[in-house]
């Protein structure tokens, strides 16, 4: 059995909806198994700013699929889900990016593992931290807790728990 580690983000509404659709999707799965699930965390947008907000979170999952392959079901699912790659880091109904699997460092045309730019990223460093903060990172040598604590506090000041409400 494989594990993985993916974030979740949207900034499309209706953001919850597009996440719990996205989740339903992946447990749909039968090689698919989540094991871990971050609280839903809401973000300003990085890189492009004219857009909304996000809903960001990440989990982990077991899976007997190997890496390119899950990586074949994360894009069916935001095909599925109405995914246009029209501006970079532009808008989204869903983003399933898969930040590492097992322990393997690869960098393959579609896939580099860990993610690229994780490391980087307090919305996904926070999330992940929550749910595995001692989970090693060969590429840095460190912790995702331990690459959290590394950012910026005015990144991770960005990154707040967000609640559903009716």
């Amino acid at each position: 059995m494989n594990s993985a580690f993916i974030s979740l983000g949207t900034n499309i509404e209706p953001r919850w909806e597009y996440l719990q659709q996205a989740l339903a999707l992946l447990e749909q799965q039968e090689e698919i198994d989540i094991v871990k699930m971050s609280s839903v965390y809401e973000t300003k947008p990085v890189g492009y700013l004219d857009q909304g907000n996000f809903l960001n979170m990440v989990i982990q999952a077991e899976t007997s699929l190997a890496s390119m392959d899950l990586l074949s079901v994360c894009q069916k699912i935001e095909a599925e889900l109405g995914r246009k790659r029209e501006i970079r880091f532009g808008p989204r109904t869903i983003d399933l990016d898969i930040l590492t699997f097992n322990q393997e460092n690869s960098t393959v045309a579609k896939l580099t593992l860990p993610h690229p730019r994780m490391h980087e990223r307090a919305f996904v460093l926070i999330p992940f931290a929550e749910i595995s903060p001692h989970f090693y990172i060969n590429k840095w040598n460190k912790t995702v807790s331990e690459l959290k604590d590394s950012l910026p506090q005015s990144e991770i000041n960005g990154v707040r728990v967000w609640r559903k409400t009716n």
